[in-house]
């Protein structure tokens, strides 16, 4: 069976990406999958200047131009800069339509097409960039930092449309235990690599984030539907990004540490001299805050031998996984 001609459109702006030259007609013809079928040079030009066309009304920005300094042949690209798209602003049911796509993009059978495709142009000696087509050869399937969590994301999307509580095991980080949260979903985010729900968490009753690869596999709606809104003006990405970003170079805060204890954290802030904490001694210290996220753990590992005395926000994450960490002991 032939190729498509929506199949074969595809090829070419993959192969028209992912060259920084110009990829003359011929090798077009020779390695773009769709074109080599053509019975005669002049039923190949046909349906080579066709699909140019095509390509144009569409508004990709197909460009011509020597193949090389030494070689005058006419050769083809795309211009990456103008057929990059602008940022763009999605509703939460945009963006869950586009998270669902994007999973479909990643399917066996798509991505053995795109990877098969790339392969057979750098065979062909056509500098490839997988970087600028978004096609990685022989990467592992599924979606970039979601390794594992394809299902989660599907009931935690599913549920976000129909505006559904949801009730999930999770955990603060892979060596503590997993507490039961119910959690009002408003959307899903990606930053720096890392999947993120965002939502009010009816056990805490606060906004929280959760990393998907820590939310166990046994996701359930509960409630009604329609029961849950986002409320206007939340930024899901400034709350995960204030969360887990890094703060500005120079932002500090102050953690009381017990004597004799926390060595490292001593040694990588800057004391501010002795201190009493209830009947216990010792000194407070003031730290680089810096990701957060990791900062927020190491203190937390630390127990009841390091208490963050500012910023709020920092002392807040903290005793949130030391009462994680409480629930999971008590429930084991």
């Amino acid at each position: 069976m032939g190729t498509s001609k929506v199949e074969r459109l595809m090829n070419l702006v993959i192969a028209l990406l992912s060259t920084h030259g110009y990829i003359t007609a011929e090798r077009i013809r020779t390695n773009v999958a769709g074109y080599a079928d053509s019975p005669s040079d002049e039923a190949f030009s046909r349906m080579f200047e066709r699909d140019k066309n095509e390509l144009r009304d569409l508004g990709i920005p197909l460009e011509t131009g020597r193949v090389s300094a030494f070689d005058p042949t006419e050769g083809y690209r795309i211009n990456r800069d103008a057929y990059a798209l602008p940022d763009i602003a999605l509703t939460p049911d945009e963006a869950a339509a586009i998270a669902v796509a994007a999973q479909l993009w990643e399917s066996p059978e798509l991505v053995t097409a795109a990877q098969g495709a790339v392969l057979k142009l750098r065979a062909a000696g056509v500098d490839v960039d997988p970087v600028d087509t978004g096609v990685e050869v022989a990467a592992p399937s599924g979606m970039p930092g979601l390794r594992g969590s394809e299902d989660v994301l599907g009931v935690l999307l599913s549920a976000i449309n129909s505006g559904q509580a949801v009730q999930f095991p999770h955990r603060s980080s892979r060596t503590e235990p997993y507490t039961v949260r119910t959690v009002e979903p408003w959307g899903v985010v990606t930053e720096k690599g890392r999947w993120y729900l965002v939502g009010h968490d009816r056990d805490r009753d606060a906004t929280r984030t959760f990393r998907l690869s820590r939310i166990g596999a046994e996701v359930t709606p509960v409630g009604p539907t329609g029961a849950v809104t986002r409320p206007d003006g939340v930024d899901l990405r400034g709350i995960v990004a204030q969360v887990i970003g890094e703060s500005p170079s120079g932002v500090l805060a102050r953690v009381w540490v017990a004597d004799g204890r926390a060595t490292a954290l001593r040694r990588a802030g800057t004391s501010l001299g002795p201190s009493q904490l209830g009947e216990r001694a010792g000194e407070i210290v003031e730290v680089d805050i810096g990701p957060r996220d990791r900062l927020a753990r190491d203190i937390a590992g630390y127990g009841a031998d390091a208490v963050v005395l500012e910023p709020q926000s920092l002392r807040d994450d903290v005793v949130e996984r030391l009462r994680a960490q409480s629930e999971g002991v008590d429930r084991a």
